[in-house]
């Protein structure tokens, strides 16, 4: 298994919207960066990652399990674009800010540190659970 953090603004798509979508889950559609759809290509049944929302509170929210393979956005028709489906797991008890996961030397290497763009990124195994620790999981 390999775990992975997906970035949303919540004004877009929020928690509670991935929420409300139970056990059917919902296509991570949308993203037009090669580095992240290729991760989307490299993900597994059951892979686990956080869901982060972006701009203003900046903090992973909750736990996500892959639940369809890449296979073609259905937001576009050019072809180079893939996506998986996505479907809740639980939520954090404490979300886990941007700040804090600077703050914290575990962390340090981790790519929402060094590329906090990247909309679709790997978490390492120990990073994974730094961040369930603090989040309170």
């Amino acid at each position: 298994m390999r775990y992975w953090l997906f970035k949303s603004e919540p004004s877009t798509w929020g928690w509670q919207d991935q929420l409300a979508k139970g056990d059917a889950g919902e296509e991570w559609d949308g993203v037009r960066n090669y580095q992240a759809r290729n991760f989307m290509r490299e993900m597994a049944l059951g892979d686990l990652g956080f869901f982060y929302h972006s701009q203003k509170e900046k903090a992973v929210v909750g736990i996500i399990e892959v639940c369809a393979t890449a296979h073609p956005d259905s937001t576009t028709d050019d072809d180079r674009w893939d996506c998986v489906d996505i479907k809740a797991v639980e939520s954090v008890n404490k979300p886990v800010t941007l700040d804090t996961i600077k703050a914290d030397p575990r962390l340090s290497d981790m790519v929402l540190v060094k590329n906090s763009r990247l909309s679709v990124q790997p978490v390492t195994a120990d990073q994974w659970n730094v961040i369930r620790g603090l989040a309170g999981l």
